[in-house]
């Protein structure tokens, strides 16, 4: 830990990663209660040597760094103090003249959970805000059903085979696995052998039962109620943006389902047909797409995300998509098994339904390994917009990703990077924009814009450092905005740095006081449109009607110049003979923009 990092933390109040403990002398009793509930939770560090009272904080060190030190990792290895063997991560950190002692408490594997104190399972833990909290007889019980080497889906469920499962269920599944290339050939097996191949039956005391995926996927109203007797998910639109919505406006239209997960899933691409972005068609047998809008894919990972990673032994909470002109949220019971900064990165992921995931993987509807947030992130960034929201919330064991329908990079955002004068890569853009709403920015956060692995997340972001548009906070981890343009902004709302809301920079006198522009006028959008292709300043003023040369430059053409949207062919020689305009990367992102919405509306209108 570096001395800025010590100082970050020691300015940072109580919450939910961070404890002080005063432990001038000895370890206090409570400090293990805290050490149960970040291995409980997410983790978090515990600082011996600071005193509270009351919101106050005060460093008074720890007297005996040995004597407190030997105490607190020998008791975190008495089996019969607390029940699992923590690894804390320890350092002595000097503050002025005073020793601190930090240890960083990690978040323990599930087959774990609870970590307890003395024995008594009821001495559980978890953090919650500042505060650590007793787990209660349902969070303990669910950190147990997590912590079971067969999972829940697994296990069997004692129904008769022959009356449990839905015919018509299983014959749509079997249609598209059959149909998909590359799936082994079992057109010839009776339903129960298919399902046993596929792993979905249980031998148990010498007879074969349906497993609890057998129901939750293919189960009867009957049986899948009594396995389940609650909704799969509860769907709500609003023809309003969520603020108002929240306010206490009344959703439009509803669906609850409480259906076996293949009927709840057709029912859900129905539903989602209702708001889809342009009209599509889809199989009515397979449910494949035939002409997919721009925010399917993100919609269909997130949907099957929903249903295959749900916890189905929570019966007290129901999954629920609320959709609205401006956002969607989708909230899960159950939380990811995955810590926050490896759920983007590729590869296999620890999951809740092992059978249920592999189930839908099997027919295609769950294309990548874990659970599918970079085919989201992906398909989100292509549509230009702000990454997706997700909070993994391992307080509460549940998960909230919330598809948000901003532009990242606003016509505001693209003006004011080619005013900064330093040239950007489209990944680098993007992260610069969305450090400009941000006020710090994480590593995780910039693989979610860009997609980029951690590694080439980093460099990026160090990238941005060495143009001095970022300044690095903890080095690989978190960056804020440079100094220098922090004032280029104004706040105008608590939770948007807006990229729309770039100030001026002071006239330059060097350029004839052109001012940069902050929004284009009719008369630069046709300048933009006419210089796709290099034009004489003559063509210009011709193609527009324009007979005040001098005015129109100085008003018109020289502030797309300053403000580097359009360029010169021959800067060197500004008055040369053979001077031509021609607009620039950012013109021609401009463009791309401004057409693709007069695309839109065109549709729209068509429609």
């Amino acid at each position: 830990m570096t001395q800025d990092e010590l100082v970050e933390l020691l300015n940072a109040h109580e919450w939910r990663d961070v404890e002080f403990k005063e432990a001038r002398r000895a370890v206090p009793r409570n400090a293990y209660e805290t050490v149960s509930a970040f291995a409980n939770t997410e983790g978090g560090h515990l600082v011996f040597g600071v005193k509270k009272s009351g919101q106050d904080m005060e460093v008074v060190g720890v007297l005996d760094v040995d004597k407190v030190q030997n105490e607190f990792l020998t008791v975190l290895r008495q089996p019969d103090k607390i029940s699992v063997v923590v690894d804390v991560r320890e350092g002595l950190h000097k503050y002025d003249d005073s020793d601190l002692l930090i240890f960083y408490v990690p978040e323990v594997h599930r087959a774990h959970k609870p970590v307890f104190l003395n024995g008594d399972i009821r001495r559980s833990f978890v953090r919650s805000g500042g505060s650590d909290i007793r787990c209660s007889d349902n969070e303990r019980n669910r950190f147990l059903m997590d912590a079971a080497a067969e999972r829940y889906d697994g296990q069997f469920v004692d129904l008769d085979l022959s009356t449990a499962l839905d015919l018509e269920s299983i014959k749509w599944y079997r249609g598209i696995y059959e149909g998909r290339s590359g799936n082994r050939p079992y057109a010839m097996l009776s339903d129960a052998d298919f399902l046993n191949e596929m792993g979905l039956l249980v031998e148990q005391h010498g007879q074969v039962s349906p497993s609890r995926a057998a129901i939750l996927l293919f189960g009867t109203n009957a049986a899948f109620r009594q396995l389940l007797p609650r909704p799969v998910v509860d769907c709500q639109r609003f023809a309003l943006a969520r603020d108002r919505a929240d306010a206490g406006e009344r959703w439009n239209d509803r669906l609850v389902l409480d259906e076996n997960l293949i009927r709840t899933w057709q029912s859900l691409v129905d539903w989602y047909q209702r708001f889809a972005e342009t009209p599509f068609r889809v199989d009515p047998t397979s449910l494949r797409r035939d002409d997919a809008p721009s925010d399917y894919r993100a919609f269909r990972e997130s949907m099957v995300n929903l249903l295959i990673h749900q916890d189905y032994s929570d019966h007290s909470r129901k999954a629920s998509i609320r959709h609205y002109t401006d956002q969607t949220v989708f909230w899960n019971p159950g939380d990811a098994f995955a810590t926050d900064a490896d759920l983007l990165e590729p590869g296999e992921k620890e999951v809740r339904n092992p059978r249920i995931v592999t189930a839908f993987r099997r027919i295609g509807l769950s294309e990548n390994a874990g659970w599918g947030l970079r085919d989201v992130f992906r398909n989100w960034q292509q549509l230009g917009y702000v990454p997706p929201t997700i909070a993994n919330i391992k307080r509460h064991k549940c998960f909230e990703l919330i598809l948000k329908r901003e532009e990242l990079l606003s016509e505001q955002q693209i003006l004011f990077q080619a005013n900064l004068g330093v040239p950007l890569t489209d990944e680098q853009s993007r992260v610069f924009a969305f450090g400009c709403r941000e006020k710090i920015t994480t590593l995780s956060q910039i693989k979610a814009v860009t997609g980029l692995a951690g590694p080439d997340a980093v460099e990026l972001a160090d990238a941005l450092v060495t143009k001095v548009l970022f300044k690095s906070i903890e080095a690989g981890r978190k960056y804020a905005l440079a100094e220098h343009l922090e004032d280029r902004f104004r706040q105008t709302d608590q939770e948007d740095l807006s990229t729309a809301q770039v100030q001026p920079k002071p006239p330059d006198l060097s350029t004839a006081q052109v001012p940069p522009l902050t929004e284009l006028s009719a008369i630069h959008w046709k300048i933009i449109y006419l210089c796709d292709v290099p034009r004489r300043l003559a063509d210009i003023l011709e193609a527009l009607g324009v007979t005040n040369r001098g005015y129109f430059k100085e008003h018109h053409l020289n502030p797309l110049i300053k403000s580097g949207i359009v360029a010169m062919t021959n800067p060197a020689k500004p008055r040369a003979s053979n001077q031509q305009y021609v607009i620039t990367e950012a013109g021609v992102e401009l463009k791309a923009r401004r057409m693709s919405g007069e695309d839109d509306r065109s549709e729209d209108k068509d429609g």
